[in-house]
């Protein structure tokens, strides 16, 4: 499989994480230094990060990622997409937010991780 597929992979098996509110396998796509900037400008830890998105300050429903691109570098890949995210927004009902996004990859003992990220701005 080459390298810009596996990136992906490594991107939505994130994103399925998040839907799925796994925190184990969502921390095992993290590398440990991992930041996040999100569409509000709020940054994030490795730490903070797992924990608001999977013990229900986001329950996400889905993330889909659009057109994804890849740049590899060596052993670090930058994947630029445009996602759709569904989240769980009242008892019942789900929002959703289409925006751009940017993840920086690592290749760390064989496997891929990220290391940072940011999304937006929401796109209306």
């Amino acid at each position: 499989m080459d390298v810009t597929r596996q990136v992906i992979q490594a991107a939505e098996a994130r994103a399925a994480a998040l839907a799925d509110g796994d925190a184990e396998r969502l921390s095992a796509l993290l590398h440990q230094d991992f930041r996040w900037t999100a569409h509000v400008g709020e940054t994030y830890d490795r730490t903070e990060y797992i924990r608001r998105n999977t013990t229900g300050h986001t329950t996400w429903r889905s993330q889909k990622l659009l057109d994804p691109e890849v740049v590899v570098v060596g052993e670090t890949a930058v994947l630029f997409a445009e996602v759709i995210d569904v989240v769980l927004a009242g008892d019942d009902d789900t929002e959703t937010f289409r925006m751009p996004m940017t993840q920086v990859w690592v290749r760390s003992d064989g496997a891929w991780v990220c290391l940072a990220g940011h999304a937006g701005p929401r796109r209306l």
